[in-house]
């Protein structure tokens, strides 16, 4: 089983970034994928879900200018962030998980934080400066 991040950079206050999360090793759409983000001295957060059916869920912090997509045919996950902030940066994750395919996008979803990922990628870093 494999995730690997990328589209992570050095990028100025403004402009977006679009990250990608390629699986292997799974049956991608029985998993939801979730985005994660962990900046530098702070907790890893959760950012949003997307399950396999593009159910979605983003985190209160996260409901303006990121957004999540994925295509299965690809077995790739996206998550685009617009209008990019020094507070953005940070080393964003992406994990996949089974249970979280069944709730992620619904009204029984609890934080991201809770649920126990079953895999996870080794991240891409993010670095919004001026």
């Amino acid at each position: 089983v494999q995730l690997v991040e990328s589209g992570g950079g050095l990028v100025q206050p403004g402009e977006s970034l679009k990250l990608s999360c390629v699986a292997s090793g799974f049956t991608f759409d029985e998993y939801a994928i979730g985005w994660f983000r962990q900046a530098p001295g702070k907790e890893r957060e959760g950012v949003s879900c997307i399950s396999g059916t593009d159910q979605i869920t983003y985190s209160d912090s996260a409901k303006d200018r990121f957004t999540v997509s994925r295509d299965n045919a690809k077995n790739t996950a996206y998550l685009q962030v617009d209008n990019l902030k020094p507070e953005d940066t940070a080393v964003y994750y992406c994990a996949a998980d089974r249970g979280l395919n069944y709730v992620c996008g619904t009204a029984y979803m609890r934080e991201l934080e809770n649920y126990g990922m079953n895999y996870w990628g080794e991240g891409t870093a993010v670095t919004v400066s001026s």
